[in-house]
């Protein structure tokens, strides 16, 4: 196999099993890793309306997330609201409900990187980040992440658990 092909297989095997990994910590829950993504966007960012969160979104990358959004509504996690600037836009908030969920997901993704930072020790994580960022950056979801990294507000203290 060689190297470009290896990397391609390693880069979705790593997605597959991160994403195995969330997903099994987020089940009791109750929630998917997509919902969790919408919920930790909207945690730092509320209000948004339904497109400004489709365009930091990574796992709805390039396609609307209303049914995303739909099935948190319909939880009770999100609640729409007319935006106040322009009613005819509705902004999308966290429920009180929403905001605890937030709180366990926010715990839950730290001990996920605290193994992958366990795991890279030593291996160069920046440079690979680097590689990675110019890899994805002119694509959809590469862009979500530029949006999210350039105009994200100042990280919050993870709460104990």
């Amino acid at each position: 196999m060689r190297p470009a092909e290896e990397f391609r297989y390693l880069v979705l095997a790593a997605q597959r099993e991160g994403n195995r990994l969330l997903g099994q910590a987020l089940k009791p829950l109750g929630i998917t890793t997509s919902q969790a993504e919408v919920i930790s966007i909207l945690r730092e960012r509320q209000p948004l309306t339904l497109t400004g969160l489709g365009e930091l979104l990574v796992c709805e990358s390039g396609s609307s997330p209303s049914r995303l959004v739909d099935r948190l509504v319909a939880a009770g996690l999100i609640h729409r609201t007319p935006a106040e600037h322009d009613r005819r836009h509705i902004d999308l908030r966290l429920t009180d409900r929403g905001e605890q969920l937030a709180a366990e997901i926010i715990q839950i993704e730290e001990q996920l990187y605290q193994m992958i930072d366990a795991l890279a020790e030593g291996s160069g994580l920046d440079q690979i980040n680097t590689f990675l960022r110019a890899f994805v950056r002119d694509y959809p979801a590469g862009q979500a992440l530029i949006r999210r990294n350039t105009t994200a507000p100042q990280p919050s203290k993870v709460p104990p658990p």
